[in-house]
């Protein structure tokens, strides 16, 4: 007999049908697909992000409809359409009719800032510290360039003003019907994961929902807090004041450092008694905001460690500039709720398989 006849032909390493190319080939698919995933990510991080806001943006609309909705019982599109009206009443009457005396004292804070940072370099310095009042400005310059590498991209203001008006539309459409972009992609996955998909979804919602309420208030407090204290105790630029106070709010820990700096610099520039003042009422508004607001809004809807908060900032703001800092919070706390999640359904498949093994 044919020694070709007896033998049996096996797959080589060039055939597609051997097992092992096939593993090999799918791992290797897998390694090339995350590769692509990470380089997209990175090329395409400015419009993640502005997604991603758009996301949050969209989550505080939906919380204040539903707010109005308790009060109003109306459509759903003329209760989103008040919250915007109400929204753009506020911005109007802040930077419109205060906008040329908040300009004067944006002004002014500048050069009082500059004046107060020498003042320290030059008190170090008679100390005895090798630190001269160019290091501190040099080192905010450092700070301010290294916020990130996507801020660089919108750094013009025709950019800004683009991706802001990009981020509102988007946010109002996904307001307008949440559940319709829900379903959408809910439809791109199996059929067996759409349950678990519509649960996550849903509790991401709610936790945004309570977590941007809580920002809010927080916010709401710290600002008119500030604003009419300092106006009491005669402290320069009281309004400014305020509404930075405000703005840095939404940043958890790294905002109150940012504001606490403004407020004390401004108010020892008007003397010691006042900047003691000022440093009363910066405390005593972190300790209502912190001690009494937080815990019963924001920290009741995600438990969050101030610690991991603070390392997400400092990681997504050294990797994504400002909109990083901002979206960290959101980020953090939806991936939270997805491996809560994950693990209440891993634990109900465990539960399930025991109980028909018992049964069986």
């Amino acid at each position: 007999m044919n020694d070709r006849q007896t033998h049996i032909e096996e797959p080589g390493p060039s055939e597609l049908h051997s097992a092992l190319v096939a593993h090999e080939m799918k791992r290797a698919g897998v390694w090339i697909a995350l590769g692509i995933a990470v380089a997209l990510v990175v090329l395409l991080a400015q419009p993640i992000l502005l997604i991603m806001a758009a996301l949050v943006l969209a989550t505080m609309m939906d919380g204040g409809t539903r707010l109005v909705g308790r009060i109003a019982p109306i459509g759903r599109g003329w209760r989103l359409t008040i919250v915007l009206l109400a929204v753009l009443a506020f911005l109007v009457y802040t930077f419109y009719l205060t906008g040329s005396s908040l300009a004067a004292q944006a002004q002014a804070m500048r050069v009082i800032v500059e004046t107060q940072v020498t003042r320290i370099g030059g008190w170090l310095q008679r100390l005895g510290v090798s630190t001269t009042p160019e290091d501190f400005k040099n080192l905010a310059t450092q700070a301010m360039s290294s916020l990130g590498r996507v801020t660089a991209a919108v750094g013009t203001v025709v950019g800004i003003i683009t991706s802001s008006v990009m981020m509102l539309v988007l946010a109002i459409f996904i307001a307008v019907e949440p559940k319709l972009y829900e379903r959408g992609v809910a439809w791109m996955l199996p059929m067996n994961k759409r349950v678990s998909f519509y649960a996550v979804a849903d509790r991401m919602g709610w936790t945004l929902r309570r977590l941007m309420f809580g920002r809010l208030i927080g916010m709401a407090v710290e600002g008119v807090g500030v604003w009419l204290l300092l106006w009491a105790g005669g402290v320069p630029m009281a309004a400014l004041l305020g509404i930075l106070t405000g703005l840095f709010a939404f940043l958890p820990n790294i905002g109150a450092i940012i504001s606490g700096v403004l407020i004390i610099l401004v108010g020892f520039s008007g003397g010691t008694s006042i900047g003691l003042y000022a440093l009363g009422v910066y405390l005593v508004v972190q300790i209502v905001d912190g001690y009494l607001i937080v815990p019963m809004v924001a920290k009741r809807a995600t438990d969050l460690a101030p610690a991991l908060v603070l390392g997400a900032q400092i990681l997504f703001g050294a990797l994504f500039g400002i909109m990083g800092l901002f979206l960290a919070d959101p980020i953090v706390a939806m991936i939270k709720v997805y491996l809560e999640e994950r693990s209440k359904a891993l634990e109900a498949e465990r539960g399930s398989i025991i109980v028909t093994q018992s049964t069986g």
